[in-house]
C-alpha cells in the first residue's frame, strides 16, 4: 500500500515553499490571474490535464491507471483578502493592502501537493480525480460556475478543507451535519433630499433614516427571532452626506445576515426588506435593498465524515479527529458543492502556542499558520482520493467515528483510543518529524 505520509513528508519543503510563494503574491477575488497561472504550471508539470472555469478558476483532471473506479472532487479556494499584513516574516505579502489572511494559500499548497503525489502514483488507483481550484470564495462567488460547467457531473464524493487556528496543529476538525451558517449580503440605498441643516423641514435626511434602520435591524434579532437559534444581522458600512452642515440626500448601507435554517433565512430577508421600506417611508424617503446569496448552510454528510475520519485513522492513528467543534456563523460556499454531491469539509488544525501568530483568528493582519500542519492537510486530500478510488483494502466499512477531544487541546491534549505514546506534548501539538519517523516511516 502507498505510504502517503512518508511520501508527503519527503515533499514537505516543496509544499511549504508553494504556500509561501502564494502567500507573498496574494490576489483579490476574481483577480487571481497569477495564482491561476501558477496552479496551471504545476499541474502541467505533473502531467495533469487542466482547463479554466471562468476567468480565474482552474479544474485539473487526473485519471488513475490502477484498480478501482469512481469519480471524486477535491476543492481548494484561492483568493485573498483586502487586508494589510502586519506580520514580519520572510514570506510576508508583497501586495500592499492584500493578504492571505484566511489560509487559502495553504489550501492551494495542500491540494497541489496532493495532485503531485497522486499523479506520481496513479497506478495505485482507478477512476478520476477532479481538482477544483475555486476563486472568489471571500465574496460568495466562484463555486456556482463549476457546478454550471458540469464539473460535478458523475462525481460521487466532494471533499475540501480549511485552516483552523482554534484547533491544535496535528488535529482535524470533522463534524457531521451543520457546520456553518448561511451568508447573505445586502446593500441598502436610501433616497432622501438634501437641505441646509438649519431647515430640516425642507429636506429628507437620508443619514438619519439610515441610522434608524441600523438600530431597528438589531431589534429584529432580539425581538423577532428565537433566542435559542443563532441569527446575525450586521451592518458594516454606512456612507452618507457630502458636508457637515447639510442633510444627506442619500445613504448607502452594506451588511450581512447569518442564519442556520432556510425558514429563518427567508424570514429575516423579508423582515429586513420590510423594515427598510417602512422606516424610509415614515420620514418621507425611499429605501431599496439588494440581496446577494453568498453561501447556504454548510452541512457535512454523515457517511462521508465517517469515511474521512477512517482515512485520518489509517494515516495518523487514533485520537486525531475533533468531532465537537462549535457551530460557526462564518460561511463558506463549499456548501454549494454539498447541495449536489455528498461530501465533507474538514478543519485543519493550524494553531500552535509556540508560534503565537498561528493562534490569531482569520481575517487578521497577524494571521499565520503552523506550517507543520501542511503535510497532514495534503495527506487528507490524497488519502481520501486513494481510499475511494484505490484497491479494496482501503474500502472497509466504517461504523464509528473518533470520539470528541476535550476542548482544552492546547493546554491539556487528550487523545481517545490509541495513545500517542511516542509523542511528547510539543509533538502532539505539532505532528512533527519525530512522530512521522517513529510511527510511519519505520
Amino acid at each position: 500500500m502507498l505510504d502517503i505520509v512518508g511520501q508527503l513528508y519527503q515533499e514537505k519543503e516543496y509544499i511549504i515553499a508553494l504556500r509561501r510563494e502564494f502567500h507573498q503574491c496574494p490576489e483579490l477575488s476574481l483577480q487571481e490571474f497569477r495564482t491561476a497561472k501558477r496552479i496551471e504550471e504545476e499541474l502541467e508539470r505533473f502531467g495533469i490535464t487542466h482547463t479554466r472555469v471562468g476567468e480565474t478558476g482552474v479544474l485539473g483532471i487526473l485519471r488513475g491507471a490502477g484498480k478501482g473506479s469512481g469519480v471524486i472532487a477535491l476543492r481548494a479556494d484561492i483568493d485573498a483578502l483586502p487586508i494589510q499584513e502586519t506580520n514580519e516574516t520572510g514570506y510576508h505579502s508583497q501586495a500592499k493592502g492584500v493578504m492571505h489572511a484566511c489560509g487559502h494559500d495553504a489550501h492551494i499548497a495542500c491540494l497541489l501537493g496532493a495532485a503531485k503525489l497522486l499523479a506520481e502514483h496513479r497506478e495505485e488507483f482507478g477512476g478520476e480525480v477532479r481538482f477544483i481550484f475555486q476563486p472568489a470564495e471571500e465574496i460568495g462567488q466562484g463555486a456556482k460556475p463549476f457546478v454550471e460547467a458540469g464539473v460535478l457531473d458523475g462525481v460521487e464524493r466532494v471533499f475540501g478543507l480549511h485552516t483552523a487556528p482554534d484547533i491544535s496543529s496535528g488535529l482535524v476538525g470533522l463534524k457531521p451535519d451543520l457546520n456553518n451558517a448561511s451568508v447573505d449580503h445586502f446593500k441598502i440605498v436610501i433616497h432622501g433630499k438634501s437641505a441646509h441643516v438649519s431647515t430640516p423641514q425642507l429636506g429628507i435626511d437620508a443619514l438619519y433614516i439610515a441610522s434608524q434602520i441600523v438600530v431597528a435591524l438589531q431589534a429584529l434579532v432580539t425581538r423577532c427571532t428565537s433566542p435559542v437559534e443563532p441569527v446575525i444581522i450586521g451592518v458594516g458600512k454606512l456612507s452618507a452626506g457630502t458636508t457637515y452642515n447639510a442633510l444627506a440626500g442619500s445613504a448607502v448601507l452594506e451588511g450581512t445576515t447569518r442564519t442556520v435554517s432556510q425558514k429563518t433565512r427567508e424570514q429575516i430577508q423579508e423582515q429586513v426588506s420590510r423594515a427598510v421600506e417602512h422606516i424610509a417611508g415614515i420620514y418621507g424617503g425611499k429605501g431599496e435593498i439588494i440581496w446577494t446569496d453568498f453561501a447556504c448552510p454548510l452541512i457535512n454528510d454523515q457517511q462521508v465524515c465517517l469515511e474521512v475520519a477512517d482515512v485520518v485513522e489509517k494515516l495518523w492513528g487514533n485520537g486525531r479527529v475533533v468531532t465537537d467543534r462549535k457551530l460557526s456563523l462564518g460561511g463558506d460556499n463549499f456548501a454549494e458543492f454539498l447541495l449536489h454531491v455528498p461530501g465533507a469539509y474538514a478543519y485543519l488544525g493550524t494553531g500552535n502556542p509556540v508560534q503565537p501568530n498561528t493562534m490569531n483568528a482569520a481575517h487578521n493582519g497577524n494571521f499565520d499558520i503552523d506550517e507543520d500542519s501542511l503535510v497532514l492537510g495534503t495527506s487528507l486530500y490524497a488519502g481520501y482520493a486513494v481510499s475511494k478510488l484505490g484497491e479494496d483494502s482501503w474500502k472497509k466499512e466504517v461504523t464509528a467515528v473518533a470520539r470528541p477531544l476535550d476542548e482544552r487541546t492546547f493546554s491539556e491534549p487528550k487523545c481517545f483510543g490509541k495513545e500517542l505514546a511516542s509523542m511528547e506534548l510539543a509533538d502532539a501539538r505539532r505532528g512533527t518529524e519525530k512522530y512521522l519517523v517513529q510511527e510511519k516511516i519505520e
